[in-house]
């Protein structure tokens, strides 16, 4: 194979028992007599015992032709092989790589003393591997199977390098790190107990109690770990990280389950303790304005999710998030993206002149003793748009999609029981022992045909996931079946609630095509409840705003027109947006700036006047 191709076998998708080994049998090198491809039994068979399946497949990467023949990848029947070309203006080794025919990653994000530093790019493609190397968790091989490397030559290869001091320092054990997971709805899994108590060991410098305060945690403090909610273990697990005391400090991803006003919060104390204490902040976050507000400079990772990935050098935060979204890293020349993402300037849509699919009348819940209360205005959603729906957290969104669901009773008013609604939960519950074609196979008659798959199965990046079980699923892969379950139903209304969550830049915005080519050619109509203001900026024709107290009384407004309704829903945050001159996307104003104060006074939020 040439120098700039790579070869990856899946071994958990390899089923030899269950195939002919046609990968093999219509090799072209192996027609003609070389050991191209070979079971790993014969590919080990000088060495050490094989530890794994003896009967799964091997490539050998200097005889394959590479990925102008790609006869394997067609011949075998479940999707296990992979043969692609690397980017020809590659020319280093590996940091590390997994195996044979495994996994590698190309390039790693360099820290800097008193700096935010972010990593932007899809999932599956080396972050937390990255980090782990960072951590002191794993020695990079350097792309050397069978034979690894020692320290010592670790060191000398990124001589003279900006990484270079961080890992000798790291090496002689002079690096400490704390970590934020990414999977925060985990954590019930791995700790029970009092809130209190698993925050008590993390006060390393002395800030929990500020940390609590800001991040409004206080409430939940002496609440069992178990019974938070998405947002409140996403602040907790955002103050046990922040109050170790570290030099390193990994975040991976603090935006999941929070509403805007606390992602800025979340923003603001990460920065200050890299200011402040000169700490280094490694954060990977698919919020692309926090990120803008958060990073000093950012990392761009690009490949092939599982089978390599390649971190570039570090960029300036507003090229780099450009570059990005125009689909072409400019220093690097590579296109990474067939299409650039677009953002329009004025609010892009005519309100729906389709017929009304719902009209609620106004709507009221009390949960009674001095618990939380909502208030609907009546209104009419349309078929054919997509109504998004943005407030805080706790102000009553979800409760709403529960009462247009049928899965709450109002106390007052009356939702038309005869309304069809397929409905995508917060919060992604699946458990059941059974593979993620079965299941969706089992929710529609369409599963499989050509329309189900360009319109559904292709934007949410479906096909290697189709025979992997429901339970071993990552949070994001969950999260793209979920939506995948909710739009292959018949239904009046395709209620979807945070559809953003865990989903990377690429995959939010295949979603958000997703939604809106199935609202169109379906005539169908969507309602979408999500903090990812890109999100829903590229995606709806109107807004419902809720409003009120968080966690004591929420009120919902009539919906309305994107403009008035951004401008409706950031004034009560208290947050302007910019535009970038080159791509139009929108920015977050610094509080207080004369673009901020200028908007404020022209009531203009977010659309351009």
């Amino acid at each position: 194979m040439a120098d700039d191709s790579i070869a990856v076998v899946d071994l958990e998708k390899c089923q030899p028992d269950r195939c002919n080994y046609e990968c093999a049998n219509f090799c072209p090198p192996n027609r003609t007599g070389k050991e191209c491809i070979i079971t790993r039994e014969e590919r080990y068979e000088q060495d050490e015992p094989y530890q794994g399946r003896a009967d799964q497949v091997w490539i050998s990467e200097d005889i394959c032709l590479g990925e102008t023949c790609g006869i394997c990848v067609e011949k075998c029947p479940f999707d296990a092989i992979q043969i692609l070309n690397l980017p020809q203006e590659l020319d280093e080794e590996p940091v590390h790589r997994f195996g044979d025919n495994s996994f590698a990653l190309y390039g790693l994000p360099a820290p800097e003393d008193g700096r935010v530093t972010g990593i932007l790019g899809p999932n599956g493609i080396g972050k937390t591997t990255a980090v782990h190397i960072l951590a002191d968790e794993l020695a990079p091989n350097l792309g050397q199977i069978g034979e690894e490397p020692d320290w010592d030559e670790i060191l000398e290869s990124y001589r003279g390098t900006a990484l270079q001091e961080y890992l000798e320092s790291m090496r002689a054990g002079d690096v400490t790190v704390s970590r934020k997971p990414q999977y925060v709805d985990q954590i019930p899994d791995q700790f029970s107990g009092k809130t209190s108590e698993l925050l008590a060991g993390t006060d390393e410098r002395g800030v929990l109690d500020e940390l609590t305060e800001r991040l409004e945690i206080e409430p939940v403090v002496d609440q069992p770990i178990d019974t938070l909610s998405g947002g409140e273990l996403q602040r907790v697990a955002l103050a046990a990280a922040l109050a170790r005391d570290a030099d390193f400090y990994f975040l991976d991803e603090i935006t999941p389950y929070l509403d805007i006003s606390q992602r800025m919060t979340a923003a603001r104390l990460i920065r200050e303790l890299a200011e402040e204490e000169g700490r280094s902040m490694l954060v990977v976050e698919h919020d692309l304005a926090i990120l803008d507000l958060l990073a000093d400079a950012i990392h761009i990772g690009y490949g092939e999710s599982g089978a390599f990935g390649i971190i570039t050098p570090p960029k300036s935060v507003k090229g780099g998030i450009n570059q990005y979204l125009s689909g072409y890293l400019e220093n690097e020349n590579m296109r990474v993206r067939e299409t650039n993402i677009e953002f329009e300037e004025h609010a892009p849509r005519s309100l729906s002149t389709g017929d009304v699919v719902i009209e609620y009348p106004a709507l009221s819940k009390d949960y009674g003793d001095g618990e939380f209360s909502l208030e609907v205005e009546a209104g009419t959603i349309r078929e054919n748009e997509v109504l998004g729906v943005v407030g805080p957290n706790g102000i009553g969104k979800s409760t709403f999609a529960k009462l247009l669901a049928g899965r709450l009773e109002p106390d007052s008013g009356k939702v038309d029981s005869q309304l069809d609604i397929a409905y995508k939960p917060q919060y992604i519950e699946i458990d059941q022992p059974m593979r993620v074609d079965a299941f969706l196979s089992s929710i529609t008659n369409d599963f499989g045909s050509s329309y189900w798959n360009t319109e559904i199965a292709q934007p949410l990046q479906l096909e290697r996931i189709m025979e992997q079980n429901l339970t071993d699923l990552s949070g994001g892969e969950r999260q793209r079946v979920a939506i995948a379950a909710c739009l292959s139903k018949d239904a009046d209304l395709y209620l979807l609630d945070e559809p953003s969550a865990h989903l990377d830049v690429e995959q939010r915005v295949l979603a958000t095509s997703a939604i809106r080519r199935y609202a169109e050619n379906h005539n169908a109509t969507a309602m979408v409840i999500d903090h990812d203001i890109y999100m829903i900026d590229l995606l709806s024709d109107r807004l419902l705003v809720f409003d009120g107290e968080p966690a004591q009384h929420g009120h919902a407004a009539t919906p309305s027109g994107m403009r008035e309704g951004m401008n409706q829903f950031l004034s009560n945050l208290n947050i302007t947006f910019r535009r970038d001159e080159r791509t139009s996307r929108p920015r977050i104003n610094k509080p207080g700036s004369q673009l901020d104060r200028e908007q404020k006074s022209a009531g203009e939020y977010y659309y351009a006047p």
